[in-house]
């Protein structure tokens, strides 16, 4: 039986000399890879209160929405600045070189609910991390991050030490 792990396509030097990319892409074009994929991801949740899944753009989709479908939860997207239709809130958050915003419907997350965030990659932890502020600002409680993958060498987890993570498969590099 393959392992999800198997599934992931390493592809060197892209998109730069050194860098080793591994395309998630090998998991989602695969049914036995995907499926594995979600239930895995799942299974993290196993005996935890909640009562939101929210997913980060757009990997945090794929993965977070039949995770809400499965559990019978409310899916909330996190999407980047002027995305979302109606009343936003925003966080900035620094990125390797410059800034990124990501928002959140007002009325998405109720205070005192209990959120799940679904990303496919921890990497530096800047987007789940600006993902949980939001979360918090609207009064509810991060009860857990699951990640597909994740690069420990980023040390994303050391950034996010305050939160209840899960990773998939975590590779030691970058």
């Amino acid at each position: 039986m393959k392992e999800l792990k198997d599934y992931v396509t390493t592809i060197p030097d892209f998109p730069e000399p050194g860098i080793m990319f591994r395309d998630i892409t090998s998991i989602l074009d695969d049914a036995d890879g995907l499926q594995l994929a979600i239930n895995t991801l799942q299974k993290f949740l196993e005996g935890l209160d909640v009562d939101v899944i929210a997913g980060t753009e757009s990997r945090g989709f794929i993965f977070g929405m039949p995770i809400a479908y499965n559990l019978h939860k409310p899916f909330v997207l996190i999407r980047k600045k002027g995305k979302l239709p109606r009343e936003t809130i925003s966080e900035t958050y620094d990125l390797e070189y410059g800034q990124a915003t990501i928002e959140i419907h007002k009325d998405s997350i109720r205070p005192g609910q209990k959120v799940v965030l679904v990303d496919d990659l921890i990497a530096t932890g800047g987007t789940i991390e600006a993902a949980a502020h939001l979360v918090e600002r609207l009064g509810g409680e991060v009860v857990k991050m699951i990640f597909v993958m994740e690069l420990a060498g980023l040390k994303g987890r050391e950034r996010l030490s305050k939160y209840d993570i899960d990773s998939a498969i975590i590779y030691e590099g970058k």
